[in-house]
């Protein structure tokens, strides 16, 4: 029997290897919850490795992409930025390959999902421009980069209202999230914003030009707040939808 479930791509995350790691030689990750999180909202989930060229292939056989977070930022260079803070970590392949999923889920019309750096990567998708480094141009800011642990809750965010956000989250105005990142949006491009923390830092974007394409700064896969799930639920739904 056919799964009724969607297919949803998500991406993984590519480790060179190491005497101390999983394998010497190169290998790749995704933190469990991701998996769990889609499959819980009734998707149906599949890793996707890190091969740029194949791209139109990989999004012709699902019906959603999730863009993972990771402990790496995008080449300033795309967004037409010259100088490289010192603390920016790249990875060009992941950054490829991540960039042509997304560019053959737009040219599709798949719903997408970005967390942390993949709502980083949609902005820039979308024209927009990030801040390299939030301590340096907010000195004030939160503490981004939480000190507890990732599945607990760091600050609130506030949720612009009329956004598709919005509506997936019942019209609440502020919900609480987790944190860990040293980066932000600092214009969405031809995106919207659909959250923002107390500090004014971008917290979510979206694109009304598609019927889903949303990002969030922090990590709904861990299910902080009714919020995360509802995300989720209202992802794999979308992906559903697909004619």
């Amino acid at each position: 029997m056919v799964s009724q479930r969607p297919v949803i791509g998500i991406t993984l995350d590519l480790e060179e290897g190491g005497a101390q790691q999983y394998s010497r030689f190169a290998w790749c990750a995704l933190r469990e919850n991701y998996l769990s999180a889609v499959a819980s909202a009734g998707g149906l989930p599949v890793a996707l490795p890190l091969f740029p060229q194949l791209g139109a292939d990989y999004m012709a056989h699902v019906d959603g992409l999730l863009i993972t977070g990771g402990a790496f930022d995008i080449d300033p260079a795309l967004y037409g930025e010259s100088e490289q803070h010192p603390s920016v970590s790249l990875r060009p392949r992941r950054t490829r390959a991540e960039s042509a999923y997304l560019a053959a889920s737009l040219a599709r019309n798949i719903p997408v999902l970005g967390i942390c750096g993949g709502m980083q990567l949609m902005a820039v998708a979308l024209g927009g421009t990030l801040i390299q480094h939030i301590p340096d141009e907010n000195p004030t800011a939160l503490p981004h980069e939480q000190p507890n642990p990732r599945n607990e809750a760091s600050h609130a965010v506030d949720i612009v209202p009329h956004t598709q956000l919005a509506g997936l989250v019942d019209g609440r105005a502020r919900i609480a999230v987790n944190s860990a990142h040293h980066q932000a949006v600092r214009t969405p491009g031809r995106g919207r914003i659909n959250a923002v923390a107390e500090d004014g830092v971008i917290e979510g974007i979206e694109d009304p030009a598609h019927r889903f394409f949303l990002g969030v700064q922090w990590h709904p896969e861990f299910g902080i707040d009714p919020a995360d799930r509802a995300l989720f639920r209202a992802f794999v739904k979308a992906a559903g939808e697909q004619g």
